[in-house]
């Protein structure tokens, strides 16, 4: 038997309803500096991407 696929939505709450976080992930602030959420690591307020781990913002 199949199933239909799970949409966006769907699968946020699904997440959510278990304790995640499914909102956008931005840079945290310390100071005057960016703050990466994955790593910690500390950058200029022009960064763009974690020298450290490479994470993005979404």
């Amino acid at each position: 038997m199949a199933s239909a696929p799970l949409g966006d939505d769907m699968f946020d709450e699904f997440l959510e309803q278990r304790g995640h976080d499914t909102g956008t992930v931005e840079w945290d602030e310390n100071y005057n500096k960016k703050q990466c959420p994955d790593c910690g690591g500390l950058h200029g307020s022009r960064a763009t991407q974690c020298s450290v781990c490479g994470w993005r913002p979404v």
